[in-house]
């Protein structure tokens, strides 16, 4: 049900709490599914984190041997009540003791346990933990105090956009009305008392795959666009990801929640998906990320919130082979099982965006180079056509020229790839080769070959 008109223009009269002083720059940690038979031990796990700078994570349960690689590493995480234990723990303060106790308190403070999920996008759980969620809450909050652990350790619950009756335009966003007095009232209050948060699940994959002759990709994918005006408040809005959030305030504060903060705890974008799922490419993967790297770390809150700093967790670190669904959701992550990237996303906004001693931007040097797991044929597939049809300069890779050496397809495509990149200003798509490619920030190493980057 959308937000009942109201006779006044002013975006202080729709939302009166707000306020433009800029916010903090905010915070970028990392979702660790483990629905695999591939994967790196929790150890090596933890190794990879901290080799890229990843301070925070989240997981989907409270394996024992996941908490014990996590002690004393300084990263911090988000552990969870999976939905199946939400009716014990909703209806038997005991269990709730007992979860606390064995799962959370035995492991912290070692492991810088700092919230815990209760159930998982609740709403949409087709074996119906609704009515469960608000009681499981509040007995997981009593054994926190009983443990003295509930200032240390907040509670939420991710929520689906799902959740949302009506989202666009931003400011007339509403749950549904079915939800609204049996669980979002209720959970909203105990996140007020607790001085908690909303955690949100949001994704704008879904929302631009399923209607993309109506949504601009650039928007979608925090690229150069005109944006969006919001026709109530006169907000003009850059991206999708912020429109999103913006209508889950707008939500909240259409039930009288104006101070609730909201936390990210999942967005991303597929690197590979079924021929039906639009968008779904890494090109498309890695400027979506980037884009919202960037975003979080260097910008202010959203248009409705500009106080409120973006602490956005990315889904996910690792494509998990075994997640059913589409094909998509088994290539949300960042790396391959081996830890190989799947593309470039640095985590910091000096690594991502450095400044000279004004203050400026520089522009980060970026390469293309081929993707030393792809199958010989495909690779010299894409060889050929950037070569030929392509356009790219290959003079430099034939015998006797100056990138003839090392003489393997790897470094030859890789010049080759690199060459139509530049050519083509590093645009979004244009290092990707049906895969057989993609962007890497530090100087490609092939002998003595050196690659141009355009810049």
């Amino acid at each position: 049900m959308a937000v009942s008109f109201l006779p006044c223009f002013l975006i202080l009269c729709l939302f009166p709490t707000i306020s433009f002083t800029h916010a903090e720059s905010g915070m970028i940690g990392v979702n660790y599914g483990r629905i695999a038979n591939n994967l790196p031990s929790p150890k090596n796990v933890v190794s990879l984190l901290k080799s890229q700078g990843i301070s925070r994570i989240k997981i989907y349960d409270t394996d024992k041997n996941v908490l014990a690689a996590l002690a004393n590493s300084g990263i911090k995480v988000i552990v969870a009540l999976p939905n199946e234990l939400l009716s014990s723990a909703s209806s038997n303060q005991s269990f709730a003791d007992r979860w606390i106790q064995t799962n959370v308190a035995s492991h912290f403070p070692a492991t810088e346990i700092e919230a815990i999920a209760v159930g998982n996008e609740v709403f949409v759980d087709p074996k119906n933990t609704t009515p469960y969620l608000d009681p499981a809450m509040k007995n997981i909050h009593t054994s926190l105090v009983k443990h003295n652990l509930d200032k240390a350790i907040k509670i939420s619950s991710p929520v689906a956009l799902s959740a949302l009756a009506n989202s666009y335009p931003p400011s007339s966003g509403s749950f549904k009305p079915d939800l609204i007095e049996p669980v979002i009232k209720p959970m909203l209050d105990l996140l007020q008392r607790t001085s908690s948060y909303l955690m949100v699940n949001a994704y704008p994959f879904f929302a631009y795959s399923a209607n993309a002759d109506k949504i601009s990709l650039d928007y979608a994918l925090f690229q150069e666009n005109s944006g969006n005006i919001d026709s109530r408040t006169g907000l003009k809005y850059n991206n999708l990801f912020d429109a999103q959030l913006d209508a889950v305030y707008a939500a909240m504060s259409a039930v009288g929640f104006n101070d609730v903060k909201v936390m990210v705890t999942e967005t991303g974008w597929p690197s590979v998906g079924d021929e039906n799922e639009i968008g779904a490419s890494e090109p498309y993967a890695a400027a979506y990320n980037v884009g919202l790297v960037k975003r979080v770390l260097t910008d202010n809150g959203t248009p409705l919130r500009p106080r409120e700093s973006l602490n956005v967790y990315l889904f996910a670190l690792l494509n998990e082979n075994q997640k059913p669904g589409p094909t998509s959701e088994r290539n949300y992550g960042l790396f391959y099982p081996n830890e190989g990237k799947v593309y470039d996303v640095p985590f910091t906004a000096r690594s991502t965006f450095p400044v000279n001693g004004k203050g400026d931007e520089v522009p980060v040097s970026k390469w293309c180079v081929s993707n030393g797991e792809m199958a010989r044929d495909r690779l010299q597939a894409a060889l050929d056509y950037a070569c030929g049809e392509g356009g790219a300069d290959c003079r430099p890779i034939q015998p006797g020229a100056t990138c003839y050496h090392p003489e393997t397809l790897e470094a030859h495509a890789s010049y080759a790839f690199n060459s139509y990149y530049q050519k083509n200003a590093r645009g979004v798509g244009t290092c990707y080769f049906g895969g057989a490619a993609h962007v890497v920030t530090q100087p490609p190493r092939f002998g003595k070959c050196e690659f141009p980057t355009g810049q």
